[in-house]
């Protein structure tokens, strides 16, 4: 069973399409796909989200307004995939719907109103139609078209000679001039009757037209296309007669009075010269002014334009003095004060009273309301009393007269602009020599061209109103914008005389839908479906003008007649963005694009470069994209919607531009039409282009006839002559190449390279994977370029390819003044220049292998003789890539194929400590693990990668791929040299030969690897410099994909698909979750033993690498739930849980771990962290409470505090089980504990004091019992950077160092607790007391302990929001910043930002910190839920940046959120970085502050939709760092930023603890929403 094609198409969480570029183009239904929205299940737009979409289901007939709802279900860890069957061409769109997000908030009842209900944009896709010839697909690239000027071929029963030759060209679709009944000027587009036919050319109507357009196809291969004109009719056209609102008259369209005063006064103007002693005959620019200074005398003052402008004073003062009079107005004006200007006056008057003035319209149609000019005047006057009334219409007057002065100045403006026009326009007609030189000015040659038609006068008109007849001609405007409708009423075009007319053409007036204009809407329709039904395609005539809601219209009409109609078009918008506004509102299949637009040989070969196809190595899209996550199954083909560039029809010429013989020089015919020819989008020409017609035809005036084609061959022709299909001269070749475009369109040559070189343009056609092509040498000739020269071309090598001539070709044409004239002035037939085409001896391709390029290199030498004219059309290939050159037994067609074969197999045994070296290792590991004799490779122009393994290759790579980047310096390296493979593939050797760790089974698992990486190096070495880059990207691509989902599926956890055996989840939380895998890795310089290599976690990457700083306790243990427990990789968590086990000393675990040589006891928080990991470990492992009665053979003796070196043999000779080190870690700081780091001096810790070494750390108070410790010189948390600065002071005076009891410890401390205690009555943990001191024998309860921290904990830790409640709790006024929070401490002495003897003991206790949420997420119940909620409230807004929450929050007096450690200043602050901690946004604490957000918001959910919304704010709030994640070429989340998110260069680019503890928020994300779902199945 065939897989079905599925296009996937991520949605943003605004709605908008996720994509590369901003035009999506699918391909042509031949079969059904499926279209399949992704959308994350928690974004914004999931809130009572629907996704609207205009795809008809099938059988059903699309309606453009009629969208379908798919509703968005939300789910926070999972994609949301709408399916859309896709079987049929057109325009579709799509939008969504959603409640918006409201601000969270603690508060119940939110003073914030409730958001609206949202519509997002609307979005667009198109789906091309499904060309076919006879049953045959025929691919839009493939198309070759020819314009005919239909009126030319007379009538329907000499066209099959022209048709025959047509098809003997190679051409297989024509595009016919509109067919219909002509008006009075004979202009094809100038339609008379859109529903009846040419007479003359079709005397059986419609029999005549379905007759040859079905021949056309049958027995010639050849579709058709006509143009559709919707946006004019002829003058003649009898319906206009009877429906004259069909167009722009005076009454339909009032605000075109003035246009039409001035233009019939321009037109009496011009019969009158004469009469006025003017020119008639205008030959020079004098003559032309002295007409121009007639117009200003003779019409402007006679029309009294400005009427039309300005408001009638005398008129609206007197009506506004009788209305004063009239008792009108008494409340004055509002605003008015009597110390006003009078311009203040006017415009309070116009803001007021002003009418008529949002268009133009009749004479003095501006006014002031008569009340208003009342208000004004009993505003200054007051009411009336006797004898006023002058001095009242006085006063109004004055402001009257000061209300027109901006009317005034916007007449004379568009007075200006008028006469500049009619300048321009008069210039142009009568004298300009690329102008018409239209002669003496006369009835029928006006003086310039009228903008209006005036419908005559019968028993048909009569019945209208007399402004009803006079109707807007059409035309055009110069940059305007195709949006606005220049004949409305927000246009002045017609005034100002900005439009160029085409006199022959009524503007259709369509107005907002069929209501407006009913008959011209079903005219119309009825003439769009008639040609639907005859032709496979149109040509919209003057797009760009047409209405888009009425081609959308008329399209979807045509495509209910012909489903997969072909509709194209010429735009000339000037602005790509608007024309793509036109492609995905109508589904154009094509815009015409046209060679002869270029100017010259460099801009010719720009054209060719945009419209020929993709650069030859050309990287695959979708190399390296593949992990698409869920929502893909066996049975389906997954590819990745990207953007889609505007499809061309690219022309050779087209019917209204001038050709070669013209423009250029005629024998640049064959140039210009091979090498658009050659390019990778539909082609086409214009009838007389093949046969170098001297210059443009008038379509309008022109009344010949096409001349007889030559005929086709007898049948008893030679074959050479069969061949050639009776053809001569540039149809010869047009037919060679022809064929040559259709072939390489349908076997996929989709790739090009352009070289321009003086008058020289080369082009090289590939296919991909097999790299057989066609290369096109094409020597131009522009203007001027008559000679016979050969012109400079340098040698043409082509590396690795081998070459075969297809032909040399010349083209001659007799082209002087006389034979131009000859042919243009012959009375019968249309005729060309006469000409032939010479063939051209080359010389022979050189074939060597000695320029140091591997393979053969062929050399071509273009002949002495190549005059401008000239092609040479050679065949390509490159030895190796075809399947009969390939090596035995390799089973694959071509070479992609090859490249990509295999890899998932060849991965498939290794492990995750395998793929952290295949995939990752930094520098320093590197290093370490080669013995500092290799690290990451540098690639010239780029600089070190950040990884030795294959994420640092993709990493540079994959941008490159995006973006087609064959310019980029690694693409360079790759062209000069295999090296990187060779790289990738000797780091493997290198490994499977090293046996430090004892892996007897890794060689084997690494062969596989080993053997794949170097079969495709051999086989890119064979292949030419400029395919290496594409070969390059393949391979790494597939051995990144393969890996990655080899990593995926030996990870389980929360990366499982719920109810999807083997499935896994993608996305964010398996690029989080592979971060695991990149610090999880084997180092010769540390491990989590002395004397047993085993894999283990590094802090961050590249600072925390390796030796003793790799290991650090604290970072393990906040990240091993994350990276290890929710993933599922159980055995590396009880490893690392196991090893810390073994060094616990002082009731502690060590900050750096050092392997266990010479552990550090410095961290007070270290062991508070493992203790929760361990707690985790039971609840989350299968069995998990085994670890419990693990035993580990200790590091230093249990209980003791002596330190002795790692050989003495008292070193590991005692063991304990795990839960005997969870009690003499409780016990040790029941006691408390005191004492000095073994150790301790400057070989320790260079910046710290003596006093900072002395570590005291327990419960101080049995009645509050936390865990309190540390002193002013040492920093025992993760706060804990000390300052380094002699410059500034503080070297030796920690920036945090937080003593007391810091809040997350006290929270995972009362954790801690409870497990116990419930360990214990469950038969599990035999302990369920500790002694308070060494000396006492009255032990205390573990549930007591706990009991009374939960007492205190509110009163010791809340600072409360009324400060009336203070008395309530242990409060410290003085000291408070900020209420509605938890103390950062309790009982802290030390104030960070003093000098020693400036100390305030208990104000650190208020700095507003993170920490509090560490204790909200792993001991709720402390919290009084309301308090916690404000908490998190103000930390939303106070504290959380973009991807990491402040350190400190920002109006504290010691924020400084600028960490810059290499800055040594006398800042006492934040010289060498001592404000670490001090307001830079660390990444870590964002995972607990959403953790604590999710359960306690929660808490106060009982609806689905409730809980959905918590799901979604803390969605919200997790897009920068997925948008970091996937920018950082690190592949990690950084350790920190400084405010709001800015990049901090001395940050840990990628860290443990950042990725864990969103890996965290997963975990329960899911943990939570599997309870509710069980809570609502049992209910």
């Amino acid at each position: 069973m065939p897989q079905r094609a599925v296009y996937l198409l991520t949605l943003s969480d605004d709605g908008s399409p996720d994509i590369v570029g901003n035009y999506i183009n699918l391909p042509p239904p031949t079969e059904p796909y499926t279209l399949r929205f992704s959308i994350e299940g928690a974004s914004s737009i999931c809130r009572k989200g629907s996704l609207w979409v205009n795809v008809p289901a099938a059988g059903e007939e699309f309606d453009r307004k009629k969208f379908k709802r798919y509703e968005l279900s939300p789910h926070f860890n999972q994609n949301i995939y709408i399916d859309i069957t896709i079987d049929r061409p057109g325009a579709f769109a799509f939008y969504t719907t959603y409640a918006p997000l409201p601000t969270f908030s603690a508060s119940t009842n939110p003073t914030e109103p409730t958001p609206k209900p949202t519509q997002t944009p609307t979005h667009y896709f198109t789906v091309p139609p499904n060309l076919t010839i006879n049953g045959q697909p025929l691919p839009l690239d493939s198309l070759s078209v020819l314009s005919v000027v239909s009126k030319w071929l007379g009538p329907v029963g000499k066209w099959e000679p022209h048709l025959s030759y047509i098809s003997r060209k190679g051409y297989n679709m024509v595009h016919f001039t509109p067919i219909q009944q002509r008006g009075d000027s004979n202009s094809p587009y100038s339609l008379r009757n859109q529903l009846l036919f040419d007479p003359e050319a079709f005397p059986n109507g419609l029999k005549d037209v379905e007759g040859i357009v079905d021949r056309m196809q049958k027995e010639y291969g050849i579709l058709s296309l006509t143009d559709v004109v919707w946006n004019h009719t002829a003058p003649e056209s009898e319906w206009l007669q009877e429906y004259p609102n069909s167009g722009y008259n005076l009454v339909t369209a009032p605000w075109l009075e003035s246009a039409y005063v001035l233009d019939t006064a321009l037109l009496e103007f011009g019969l009158k010269l004469k009469s006025l002693d003017l020119p008639v005959d205008l030959k020079t620019t004098d003559d032309v002014l002295l007409v121009m200074e007639g117009i200003k005398k003779h019409v402007i003052p006679e029309i009294a334009l400005w009427e039309f402008f300005a408001i009638n004073v005398k008129r609206d003062a007197k009506l506004a003095v009788e209305a004063w009079k009239a008792g009108k107005g008494k409340r004055g004006l509002a605003g008015y004060t009597p110390g006003l200007g009078l311009f203040n006056k006017a415009a309070l008057v116009v803001k007021t009273g002003l009418r008529g003035a949002e268009r133009l319209g009749e004479r003095f149609r501006r006014n002031v309301d008569p009340e208003a000019g009342a208000a004004y005047i009993f505003s200054a006057l007051g009411a009336p009393s006797g004898g006023n009334d002058a001095e009242a219409l006085e006063t109004i007057t004055k402001v009257l007269d000061e209300i027109n002065l901006p009317f005034y100045k916007e007449y004379d403006a568009d007075l200006a602009e008028i006469l500049e026009q009619l300048f321009n326009r008069i210039k142009y007609l009568k004298i300009d020599e690329h102008g018409p030189l239209q002669g003496p000015v006369k009835e029928g040659a006006p003086l310039v061209e009228s903008y209006f038609c005036r419908l005559p006068k019968n028993s048909t008109t009569e019945k209208h109103p007399q402004g009803a007849l006079y109707l807007a001609v059409n035309g055009w405007i110069w940059n305007s914008n195709p949006l606005i409708d220049f004949a409305g009423p927000n246009s002045r075009a017609y005034l100002r005389r900005e439009v160029i007319s085409w006199g022959d053409c009524i503007k259709l007036r369509y107005g907002k839908g069929p209501e407006d204009s009913p008959y011209l809407w079903s005219h119309m329709k009825e003439y769009t479906e008639l040609m639907a039904k005859c032709f496979h395609g149109f040509r919209i005539d003057n797009c760009h003008s047409t209405p888009l809601h009425v081609a959308e219209y008329f399209l979807d009409a045509a495509r209910t007649e012909r489903k997969d109609l072909y509709v194209m078009a010429e735009l000339f918008t000037g602005n790509e963005n608007m024309d793509k506004v036109y492609v995905e509102r109508l589904a154009l299949a094509s815009l015409i694009r046209e060679a002869m637009q270029a100017w010259g040989t460099g801009e010719l070969s720009r054209l060719v470069h945009k419209h020929g196809g993709k650069p030859i190595g050309s990287f695959e899209p979708e190399s390296g994209t593949g992990l698409l996550g869920g929502g893909t199954g066996a049975a389906e083909l997954v590819k990745i919607v990207t953007g889609s560039p505007i499809h061309a029809l690219f022309m050779d010429c087209t019917h209204d531009n001038e050709p070669p013989a013209q423009k250029r020089e005629a024998k640049d015919t064959l140039p210009n039409g091979a090498l658009v020819a050659m390019c990778d989008c539909a082609v086409g020409s214009v009838y007389g282009y093949d046969e170098v017609y001297p210059k443009l035809l008038d379509v309008v005036n022109e009344k010949r006839l096409y001349s007889p084609p030559p005929p086709p061959p007898s049948a008893d022709a030679s074959s050479v002559v069969k061949e050639a299909a009776g053809l001569d001269g540039v149809a010869k070749i047009k037919r060679i190449l022809n064929r040559i475009h259709e072939k390489m369109t349908r076997e996929g040559y989709e790739e090009m390279h352009v070289h321009h070189e003086n008058e020289y343009i080369t082009v090289h056609r590939v296919k991909p994977g097999v790299n057989k092509g066609y290369f096109l040498i094409a020597h131009t000739a522009m203007k001027g370029n008559t000679g016979d020269n050969r012109g400079d071309i340098k040698p043409i090598s082509l590396p690795g390819s081998k070459v075969k001539l297809i032909g040399g070709w010349t083209l001659k044409v007799e082209d002087s003044g006389k034979d131009k004239a000859a042919v243009i002035q012959a009375e019968d037939l249309l005729t060309g220049l006469p000409s032939k085409v010479e063939e051209l001896v080359m010389d022979e391709v050189t074939e060597n292998n000695s320029i140091g390029e591997v393979g053969v290199v062929s050399t071509i030498i273009v002949p002495s003789i190549f005059p401008p004219g000239s092609i040479a059309l050679y065949e390509t290939w490159v030895p190796g890539s075809a399947s009969s050159e390939q090596s035995a037994g390799e089973g694959v067609y071509d070479l992609d194929d090859f490249l990509v074969s295999g890899a998932k197999e060849a991965v498939s045994k290794l492990n995750l400590v395998d793929l952290n070296f295949l995939l990752y290792k930094c520098e320093a590991e590197e290093r370490d693990g080669t013995g500092g004799k290799d690290g990451i490779y540098n690639v010239p122009g780029v600089g070190n990668l950040v990884y030795a393994g294959l994420q640092g290759w993709w990493s540079v790579m994959q941008g490159v791929v995006e973006k087609n980047d064959l310019g980029h310096p690694l693409c360079q390296h790759l062209r000069d040299g295999t090296w990187p493979l060779g790289y990738m593939i000797g780091r493997i050797t290198r490994e499977m030969a090293d046996k430090y760790d004892g892996d007897e089974g890794k060689a084997g698992r690494f062969a596989p690897v080993e053997e794949w990486f170097k079969k495709r190096l051999e086989r890119i070495e064979r292949v030419p410099s400029w395919l290496r880059p594409r070969c390059f990207a393949l391979v790494l691509g597939e051995a990144y994909i393969r890996s990655i989902e080899r990593a995926t599926d030996l990870m389980g956890g929360c990366l499982n698909e719920p109810g999807k055996s083997g499935a896994k989840k993608g996305g964010f939380l398996r690029e989080l979750a592979l971060v695991g895998i990149q610090v999880t890795g084997l180092n010769k310089s540390t491990s989590l033993w002395p004397n047993k290599p085993v894999a283990c976690m590094a802090a961050g990457l590249p600072h925390f690498s390796y030796d003793y700083m790799r290991c650090w306790g604290r970072d393990i243990f906040i990240s091993l739930r994350g990276l290890y427990l929710a993933t599922g990789r159980y055995a590396e968590a009880k490893e690392h849980i196991l090893a810390f086990a073994s060094v616990l000393k002082h009731g502690m675990i060590p900050n750096l771990l050092d392997a266990g040589r010479k552990p550090r006891y410095n961290a007070r928080d270290s062991i508070w962290f493992w203790l929760q990991c361990v707690q985790d470990y039971t609840k989350m492992v299968p069995h998990g409470t085994d670890i419990l009665n693990e035993s580990v053979k200790r590091r230093f003796l249990p209980y003791d505090d002596e330190w002795f070196d790692v050989h003495d043999p008292r070193a590991f000779s005692r063991s304990s089980t795990i839960a005997e080190v969870i009690q003499e870690a409780l016990q040790r700081h029941a006691w408390g504990m005191s004492f000095r780091e073994a150790n301790a001096g400057t070989g320790l810790d260079s910046n710290m004091k003596w006093d900072g070494f002395w570590i005291q750390n327990g419960v101080k108070d049995w009645d509050r019992p936390f865990v309190a410790g540390g002193n002013k010189w040492n920093c025992g948390t993760w706060m804990d950077k000390n300052g380094e600065s002699d410059k500034a002071g503080n070297k030796g005076i920690p920036g945090s160092p937080r003593d007391g009891a810091a809040i997350e410890i006290t929270g995972l401390l009362y954790s801690t607790l409870r497990w116990v205690v419930d360990l214990n009555k469950r038969g599990l943990y035999q302990w369920d007391s500790v002694q308070t001191s060494v000396e006492s024998k009255t032990p205390i309860p573990l549930a007591e302990w706990a009991n009374r921290i939960q007492r205190n904990f509110e009163k010791c830790y809340y600072v409360p929001i009324d400060e009336d409640q203070d008395k309530d709790y242990v409060i410290k006024k003085q000291f408070v910043l900020t209420r509605g929070i938890y103390k950062d401490l309790f009982g802290s002495t030390v104030l960070i930002g003093a000098r020693d003897g400036d100390q305030q003991e208990g104000r650190e206790d208020y700095r507003f910190r993170p920490n509090q949420f560490i204790a909200m997420v792993v001991a709720p119940d402390l919290f009084d839920a309301q308090h916690a909620l404000g908490a998190i409230e103000i930390a939303d807004n106070t504290l959380r940046g973009p991807i990491g929450m402040a350190t400190l929050a920002p109006d504290d007096i010691n924020y400084r959120p600028y960490y810059i450690n290499s800055v040594d200043n006398d800042d006492f602050l934040t010289s060498k970085g001592r404000n670490y901690h001090q307001g830079p946004e660390w990444a870590w604490p964002t995972g607990f502050f959403l953790r604590a957000m999710l359960k306690f918001d929660l808490q106060r959910k009982s609806t689905r939709e409730e809980r959905v919304e918590t799901y979604q704010q803390i969605t919200r709030r997790l897009g920068e760092c997925k948008k970091h994640i996937r920018e950082s070429t690190w592949r990690g989340l950084t350790e920190l930023t400084q405010k709001k998110g800015e990049i901090c260069h001395d940050s840990s680019p990628t860290q443990a603890w950042s990725a864990s503890c969103l890996i965290d928020l997963f975990y329960d994300c899911d943990k939570l929403h599997q309870e509710w779902e069980s809570k609502e199945e049992v209910s």
